[in-house]
């Protein structure tokens, strides 16, 4: 018996709720045909990948660092035209934005 057998067993009134698309599904910030600079980079010892040439509003920054920090579960900020991810995974970072529709060049060893 899994854990939905036992749920239903426990309540057996309770329907089910179809879920809908999530907003995070959608994309609502700048789509550029330029491309977005990955670097990686040390500071005071930790890892960071460093995205550079975005050229939306404040409020597209905002919105991009976000959905990359709840993808990746890290830390990050958007200062200056960058946006900083406390992460060593510059692959994985630009695969998530090639996925997205973004343009990435590698820049760096």
């Amino acid at each position: 018996m899994d854990l939905q057998d036992q749920l239903r067993h426990l309540f057996p009134n309770h329907q089910a709720e179809e879920k809908e698309e999530t907003d995070s599904d959608q994309i609502d910030f700048w789509m550029q045909e330029e491309p977005v600079f990955c670097k990686y980079e040390k500071r005071k010892g930790k890892p960071i990948t460093l995205l550079e040439n975005y050229n939306g509003a404040s409020s597209d920054f905002k919105k991009l660092t976000q959905r990359l920090q709840k993808k990746f579960h890290v830390g990050a900020s958007a200062k200056d035209e960058k946006i900083l991810l406390q992460t060593g995974d510059r692959d994985e970072v630009m695969n998530f934005l090639k996925s997205l529709g973004f343009n990435v060049k590698r820049v760096g060893g």
